[in-house]
């Protein structure tokens, strides 16, 4: 079974993706923890997506497709926003003190953290981003 939304680029709409992922977990006898992982690292590709990825004011479509494929949770999501691999970003120094660090990246860190894979491609003018989390086995943050 997979489970298919298109949402606006509107951070109202993660509500809808969040009942999509609860479902989808209830559907699939997932652990809670593993469903409180796939949201937390879908809220912050979806609110990176949103914050960073346009460049004007127009009602843009994200494709988030969740699916399950020999035992690995697939979450799938789609923009065609400006080109961007969140593999490329350096880590954060997380040692720095406060004062000393880079803003950003401290996400895509989690999300690297709380999945066993990413991968990205940009197909036809679209960021294709991957998260893969092995269901026997989530990785712990």
């Amino acid at each position: 079974m997979t489970a298919t939304l298109s949402l606006k680029n509107d951070i109202s709409e993660f509500q809808r993706l969040a009942h999509a992922i609860d479902d989808f977990g209830s559907g699939h006898c997932l652990t809670k923890s593993i469903v409180h992982d796939t949201t937390l690292a879908l809220e912050e590709i979806f609110s990176n997506i949103i914050n960073y990825a346009y460049d004007d004011e127009k009602v843009h479509r994200i494709t988030c497709q969740i699916y399950v494929e020999n035992d690995q949770l697939h979450l799938e999501v789609t923009d065609d926003g400006r080109p961007f691999n969140p593999l490329n970003m350096p880590p954060p120094d997380i040692h720095a003190p406060l004062e000393n660090r880079c803003i950003g990246g401290l996400g895509i860190h989690i999300v690297k953290r709380l999945m066993d894979a990413l991968e990205y491609r940009r197909v036809e003018n679209k960021n294709i981003l991957t998260l893969k989390l092995t269901l026997s086995g989530a990785n712990p943050l």
